[in-house]
């Protein structure tokens, strides 16, 4: 029954009252979700207090995060147990925190992959890259190539490995160091077809860390060259897998970059 003692109020005043916005209350009214029930002298519609109580409902359920369709069938279906479609609710939320939490995790190990490249302890470092292999090299790489793209894409990328993957791609690198190393030793001619292939297979390999163009690639090589007797000695690296390995690379490199139209003398980090 109308109570007579209660005009209502508008619709601006409800949403002010809420904390909600006019737009908000109009898109509940056309879902017949909570309608205003008076009607004033001046033809607007204004809600009474029963029709704030049940806005009040709303704003509980809705802060819950409980669906609009769903709010309406716990003010509206008699057979519909609040309980449980809370209890539903609840399992909901604590499977997004789950989500949410794993997320989290996930941006731990991205913010330590852009701070320390590899994501492995000292002790699973040796066992997987050797035992000449310095754990500090990661700090140095940053150190030098730590605000570039190509760092970015490697630590993003070992954000995602496991140490099995890991594993496998050191594997796979020293499968092709062991074949390029056969190739100096039988003589094989920089340029020559299976020079090339190993050229290529050497990109395709090292993009599993990030991608290496081939402008990349002959620079990568003149550094290796260059990096004799420095801290960063990898010309040592790959004169231990065979003499003379790192200037045949170099020249490999080279002859493979004119092929694809590239100068080695001009060719550029991109």
């Amino acid at each position: 029954m109308r109570d007579q003692d209660d005009p209502g109020i508008t619709v601006g005043e409800a949403a002010e009252s809420l904390g909600v916005t006019v737009r908000t209350l109009h898109h509940w009214d056309a879902i017949g979700l909570a309608s205003p029930s008076e009607r004033g002298g001046n033809a607007y519609r204004r809600y009474t207090a029963g029709d704030l109580r049940r806005l009040q409902r709303i704003m509980v359920y809705r802060e819950l995060g409980v669906p609009l369709p769903e709010i309406a069938m716990i003010l509206d279906d008699p057979d519909t147990d609040p309980v449980q479609s809370l209890n539903d609710q609840k399992t909901r939320i604590l499977d997004k925190v789950a989500h949410l939490a794993e997320l989290e995790r996930g941006i731990d190990r991205m913010i330590e992959a852009h701070e320390n490249g590899v994501l492995l302890t000292v002790a699973q470092q040796r066992q997987i890259f050797g035992d000449d292999w310095d754990p500090d090299w990661s700090r140095q790489a940053r150190g030098r190539w730590g605000g570039t793209t190509q760092w970015a894409e490697y630590a993003e990328r070992s954000a995602q490995r496991s140490p099995e993957q890991w594993t496998m791609l050191q594997s796979r690198m020293k499968d092709l160091e062991e074949r390029l190393g056969e190739a100096v030793r039988s003589g094989v001619e920089p340029g020559s077809e299976v020079a090339d292939a190993l050229v290529d297979e050497h990109r395709e390999v090292f993009s599993d860390y990030f991608t290496l163009s081939v402008s990349m690639q002959v620079c990568l090589g003149r550094m290796y060259e260059a990096s004799a007797g420095s801290a960063a000695d990898f010309a040592a690296h790959y004169e231990k897998v065979a003499p003379g390995l790192t200037t045949w690379l170099r020249q490999s490199i080279d002859a493979r970059a004119r092929a694809f139209g590239v100068d080695p003398e001009t060719a550029q980090w991109r």
